[in-house]
This record gives C-alpha cells, sequence and structure tokens, in this order.
C-alpha cells in the first residue's frame, strides 16, 4: 500500500468515526488521527469532533502512553498536514 492509499483508508476511517460508525479506534496512529482530525473540523462539524473524539479516548484512555503530540502526529507522517486533513475530511463530512 502506498502513501495516497494509506492515508485514504485512515481518511475513510476517519469519516466512519466522524458519522458513528466506528465506536473505538484500532491502534495508536488512528487514536491519535481521530484526536487531531476532531481539532481541524470541530468548528464547521461539531458532532462529528464529538464523535471522532470519543472513538479516539476510547482506546487512548486505555492505553495512555500511546498518546502523542498533535506535531508529533504530522511528524510521524501519519497526516500530510493539518490544513489538507482539514480540507479532505471537511469535503466528505459535506457529501
Amino acid at each position: 500500500m502506498n502513501a495516497r492509499d494509506r492515508e485514504a483508508a485512515l481518511l475513510t476511517r476517519c469519516v466512519d468515526a466522524a458519522r458513528g460508525k466506528v465506536a473505538v479506534a484500532e491502534g495508536p496512529r488512528e487514536a491519535n488521527v481521530f484526536h487531531v482530525a476532531a481539532g481541524v473540523v470541530g468548528g464547521v462539524h461539531p458532532r462529528a469532533a464529538e464523535r471522532l473524539q470519543l472513538a479516539s479516548h476510547r482506546y487512548l484512555d486505555r492505553h495512555p502512553g500511546e498518546r502523542v503530540s498533535t506535531a508529533e502526529v504530522v511528524g510521524r507522517g501519519w497526516v500530510a498536514s493539518l490544513p489538507r486533513l482539514r480540507d479532505m475530511l471537511t469535503r466528505q463530512l459535506a457529501a
């Protein structure tokens, strides 16, 4: 799977979590990305942000040592950039 495919798969998981189809993140990468995603879409989609945050917390509350900062999420390449994540999520959530 190349970088674009990984990004698309993670975006799909974010959208599913934002819509309530995913109750808990599957791992640390996903949990931390959900947390960041909640922050970037919260102003436009507050309900979606709540669901993302909840799915993130359900994982990270059980694995507190796996929580990383937003800067680390970007630094590890889990998301390309915050504006890109915001734009892609906003577009998909509006559809």
